[in-house]
């Protein structure tokens, strides 16, 4: 019998299968169609100080191994995420749950995570470090080691929980800004968020988005997502959660092994609502193919 179990900052569970914030709303969407405790856990839809109604649409563009998205973090803030949210998902998942929290300024972080760390059915903090700074002429805070070390002491300063900062793929080099959210107190690292793209709609000659560009996800992220965490493992102490691209059980493992001890899956989720139950379904499976007894044994195995 094969062993699915991973220890994500002290806390065990079932599996390392989460599904990504933005694509599994606040879960209870989910809850209609299977039990959402197959899950391991799930990163809860962008949270933010005030309600925001996110870009103009047209938000979306296919492409032909993904898609992009400008949601722009549409989200009824972090007071009726607590009063209404939480608990319509306490009804139909008994596990703890990660919060993704997004922010314009270090003090909207700090503000937001406080609010959240107080509820017994949040676990882990997943904060979302792409968001422009309002305070810094729009460059999001991901993009230099500085300001995702600002954060992350932020966030730290008022939380008692575990926090994973979310790189952004849209860099020069992750290693160095992942060193800065460890040196300052990370919990873990979550990786990757998605990378900039755009498409262009050829009768119109003008792009599809709205907003111009946006985050591009999808099984063709993949390669560059391992790549990112194997170059992330080698340089950090704490655990990653690992995503980009990831779609079946085979995928789960090839990033594992790359370095991550759990893994999120995230458009997959928008293509197929069963995409993580079936994952799930078939992880025993393909770790029998591959003789693997214990999940745990191969984090990192590729190194």
């Amino acid at each position: 019998m094969v062993n699915t179990k991973i220890n994500l900052c002290g806390i065990e569970i079932d599996n390392p299968i989460i599904p990504a914030s933005g694509t599994f709303g606040f879960g209870y969407e989910f809850a209609e169609l299977y039990d959402i405790n197959e899950l391991g856990t799930f990163s809860f839809k962008g949270t933010t100080k005030d309600p925001r109604f996110g870009n103009p649409t047209p938000r979306i563009a296919e492409c032909p191994a993904g898609m992009i998205n400008s949601v722009g973090l549409q989200n009824p803030g972090v007071d009726k995420v607590i009063s209404e949210e939480l608990p319509k998902l306490k009804a139909c998942f008994d596990k703890k749950v990660m919060a993704n929290v997004s922010g314009f300024s270090l003090d909207e972080y700090a503000y937001t995570c406080e609010k959240l760390d107080s509820q017994e059915q949040i676990g882990w903090f997943e904060v979302n470090i792409s968001c422009p700074n309002v305070h810094n002429g729009g460059m999001a805070f991901g993009t230099s080691a500085e300001a995702a070390a600002q954060v992350t002491k932020a966030v730290k300063a008022v939380t008692t929980k575990p926090v994973f900062i979310k790189l952004s793929p849209n860099v020069t080099d992750i290693v160095s800004i992942a060193k800065a959210c460890e040196e300052n107190g990370a919990d873990g690292i979550s990786m990757i968020n998605t990378l900039l793209g755009m498409r262009i709609d050829l009768k119109t000659q003008k792009p599809v988005i709205h907003n111009k560009m946006g985050g591009f996800s999808g099984s063709a992220i993949l390669p560059v997502a391992l790549r990112m965490v194997y170059q992330v493992y080698e340089a950090v102490n704490i655990p990653i959660i690992g995503m980009g691209g990831v779609s079946t059980a085979e995928d789960v493992i090839e990033m594992m092994l790359a370095g991550a001890t759990a893994v999120q899956v995230g458009a997959a989720n928008l293509v197929e609502p069963f995409a993580c139950k079936n994952i799930i379904d078939s992880l025993p499976a393909v770790m029998e193919k591959y003789s693997i007894n214990n999940l745990t044994d191969i984090i990192g195995g590729a190194h």
